[in-house]
């Protein structure tokens, strides 16, 4: 039964829900602090916005080449569970200066930026270590199962502000941060399964048996400019903030006549319909879309559907018509594409995959935002584009995107068994055994 619906084997049903219920509490955790970082900014105006989101770009480099310098040195079995404790122990500090510290202007600041940091990187700790758990193979039929793990923390965690409203908002911050701590006993659970589990332990260089990676603090940098193929992954993300960005600036100038309650209900239905639509996808398409017709076209498709609901509003600039782009655009990424993109990583090699791949995920995503958000300013206020145009210029950039995605994921399924490395001769791949 459970084969018929997501293709999960038997002997990987323990694997597969350990990672599920990993990336839920995770997500939980994330959603928890979520909102109270957004209602924080509504304090400070857009200038001071745009500035917290400029700092947290330089400070997102200077967490993953610091992130570089540790993995270096440290085990990698010990680096996982490593990062979601220091996490955890960093919101703790945070709740402690809220008490000490008379200062709460700069204390809610600097959350704010370090929460956009936890955003993005702890998330990309995870997929890299999925990507070292499972095959190719079976990264395209599980990975959508395991994404919705994400969708279901992502409706938990928002509830636990709602239901304890009395808690306050720095004692959610402790709570975040216990939850994030229930992490670790699965990530020891899931290494367990690596070395007791045969379909697990025969890949090469399994993360329990490797030391310290080496290497310098910048290296994850290096190999990310030395490789066409991870510059390429780089560009199709960095695509993608552009296209996020456009999107949400259109909706936040189509709402602007709307009460902020009204505003509040809108975006409330698209996170409910976004996570439900997730799930779907999640289980019943995504395997099936990246087994029949591959990585290339898995990536391409949602592309596709943006520059469409992009040229639609174009064409007509209704609300509704952004609502559900945004809808679509968040549930086909949170469901297909980032499963897809998360697959590319088990066709490089392990320093790759732990050193470059948050280069990408975090410096790259919050150099998109930077660089998107003033270019949509520049095209509004300065060019004076109206919303129409815009679309359209979104449409182009979308093309451009799907072009990106076919490319990089037919490059990644024509290595035929090569692992893809960064300024290094290709070496074997070991698969696990076939299942």
């Amino acid at each position: 039964m459970v084969k018929a619906i997501s293709k999960i084997e038997a002997h990987e049903i323990k694997a597969t829900a350990a990672s599920f219920f990993l990336v839920l509490i995770l997500m939980a955790a994330y959603y928890i602090l979520r909102p109270v970082r957004d209602a924080m900014s509504s304090d400070w105006t857009d200038a001071e916005v745009s500035l917290l989101w400029t700092i947290n770009f330089f400070f997102s480099f200077a967490v993953v080449a610091i992130y570089g310098l540790s993995i270096s040195r440290v085990s990698l079995k010990n680096m996982v569970p490593a990062v979601y404790a220091f996490f955890a122990t960093t919101f703790i500090i945070f709740y402690l200066a809220s008490l000490y510290i008379q200062d709460a202007v700069l204390i809610d600041k600097a959350f704010y930026v370090w929460v956009s940091v936890f955003s993005l990187f702890p998330i990309s700790v995870f997929w890299s270590f999925m990507s070292d758990l499972h095959t190719r193979e079976q990264s395209k039929r599980l990975f959508g199962v395991i994404t919705t793990g994400a969708s279901v923390g992502a409706m938990m965690g928002p509830s636990i502000p709602l239901l304890f409203s009395n808690l306050g908002t720095y004692n959610l911050i402790v709570v975040a941060s216990g939850v994030l701590l229930a992490t670790l006993p699965i990530i020891f659970y899931l290494q367990g399964i690596t070395r007791n589990d045969p379909h697990y332990g025969s890949r090469e260089g399994q993360m329990q048996q490797l030391p310290a990676l080496g290497g310098s603090s910048l290296a994850g940098f290096k190999l990310f400019f030395q490789n066409r193929f991870l510059l390429g992954i780089g560009l199709f993300l960095f695509l993608y903030t552009g296209i996020g960005s456009f999107v949400y600036l259109e909706l936040k100038n189509l709402m602007a006549e709307y009460s902020r309650a009204e505003r509040t209900e809108i975006w409330a239905f698209m996170d409910l319909a976004t996570n439900s639509l997730t799930i779907v996808c999640g289980l019943f398409i995504t395997s099936r879309l990246s087994t029949r017709f591959g990585l290339g076209w898995t990536l391409a498709l949602l592309p596709v559907v943006v520059m469409g609901g992009l040229l639609s509003v174009a064409m007509v600039p209704l609300l509704s018509i952004v609502v559900g782009l945004q809808i679509f655009r968040r549930a086909g990424n949170y469901g297909i594409t980032r499963p897809a993109r998360e697959m590319l990583f088990t066709h490089v090699d392990q320093e790759t995959r732990f050193k470059a791949k948050p280069v990408i995920d975090v410096v790259v995503y919050r150099g998109g935002d930077v660089f998107w958000g003033w270019g949509f300013t520049g095209l509004t206020q300065v060019l004076g584009l109206g919303m129409a145009a815009v679309a359209a210029v979104g449409a182009g950039i979308a093309a451009v995107w799907a072009v990106v995605g076919l490319m990089i994921g037919r490059r990644a399924e024509a290595d035929h068994g090569l692992a893809i490395s960064g300024g290094k001769a290709p070496d074997k791949v070991t698969e696990k055994n076939p299942v």
